[in-house]
């Protein structure tokens, strides 16, 4: 029987029926010594139109099913990382089928719940681990309530009321901290949206910010330069991606990376076509190469080309944290290293 057909009538049944249907398809397909593409497949077709439908609880238990499996099914695994954390979670902390730029995905996407189950995998990235242990402690830093000031501080205070905090001296044991928790929030906040919406670039740090209104003249007169660099580099702080993904977009065999990018900035059809022209000459010989990178631009629907922009951005967070040395710990157990800092790459 179809897959269509047994999603019809779990809809027509009570929805104790759609779970249990949900459950014993996840099952059967677990018990399957070596699933083949096909069986994954249909798996996926019956149980994605059921998902919204079930309880939280049968998603609890697929999640716990599926993360014992070696190879489980991509799509559904992605669609129960997304869930909150007390249905991911054995997911996130035991599935041996999500990468480091998946974790480092839903880190981005859904913060420090999901990021403290990912913490507790073995064998984690050290890279993602020290990741966590900054949100962590910077979320600490920002519940933490200000300390009293002492008898001779509040005195202090009285006499200089026109002193700014500016003004004060930042001891070398506070600045590190601080500037790693900024650090770490700009570099996160253009990733920590919801699936429909890009960061503002006065969100991202200061290295990659550029007037989105400035982007598309930078991106054509670099473009028309002919030199490979300076294009890269524009790309780079168009997209607020590192200098090697921008490389590798627009260095690719074919322009399909690049249209994305381009089409990721909301760039218009004749501008796109335009930049990649310049960037891809030999791939525009004749009238019928200009009207099918048109029929393929305006097909590409643009919350797609975001999904890829956010995974360009969680490559450059990776290639960042695997250049940052790891937190070192002093007396107090608490200071970070002040070159730890994490920097664009």
């Amino acid at each position: 029987m179809p897959s269509s057909d047994f999603r019809q009538i779990a809809e027509r049944s009570l929805p104790a029926r759609t779970d249990r249907l949900f459950r014993a398809a996840v099952s059967a397909y677990c018990a399957l010594p070596r699933p083949s593409r096909r069986e994954t497949v249909q798996l996926e077709d019956l149980v994605l139109p059921l998902f919204d439908s079930v309880s939280a609880e049968s998603r609890r238990y697929v999640a716990a099913v599926l993360s014992e499996l070696p190879s489980p099914p991509a799509t559904l695994v992605r669609r129960l990382c997304e869930q909150p954390v007390d249905v991911a979670a054995p997911l996130l902390i035991r599935s041996p089928a999500l990468t480091d730029i998946d974790l480092l995905a839903v880190i981005s996407r859904h913060g420090l719940a999901h990021a403290r189950a990912i913490e507790r995998r073995k064998d984690l990235n050290p890279a993602i681990a020290n990741l966590i242990r900054v949100l962590d402690r910077t979320k600490r830093m920002e519940e933490a309530p200000p300390p009293e000031p002492a008898d001779g501080e509040a005195h202090q205070e009285e006499q200089s009321p026109a002193m700014a905090d500016t003004d004060l001296p930042q001891t070398p044991a506070d600045l590190p901290a601080r500037t790693r928790a900024e650090d770490v929030r700009d570099r996160l906040r253009s990733m920590m949206l919801p699936a429909g919406d890009l960061a503002p670039l006065s969100a991202l740090p200061a290295e990659e910010r550029m007037p989105r209104s400035g982007a598309y003249d930078r991106l054509r007169a670099t473009a028309l330069t002919g030199n490979a660099a300076f294009f890269h580099t524009a790309l780079a702080d168009a997209l607020g991606i590192g200098f090697r993904q921008a490389k590798a977009i627009a260095s690719s065999s074919t322009y399909a990376d690049l249209a994305m990018a381009l089409r990721a900035l909301g760039i218009d059809t004749e501008g796109a076509l335009l930049i990649v022209l310049a960037a891809y000459p030999s791939m525009f010989g004749h009238a019928e190469s200009v009207r099918l990178f048109v029929d393929r631009y305006e097909l590409c629907h643009r919350e797609k080309a975001r999904d890829r922009l956010r995974g360009w951005r969680a490559e450059t967070l990776a290639d960042a944290m695997a250049g940052a040395p790891a937190i070192k710990s002093g007396a107090n157990g608490n200071k970070p290293d002040s070159d730890s800092r994490l920097r664009a790459s």
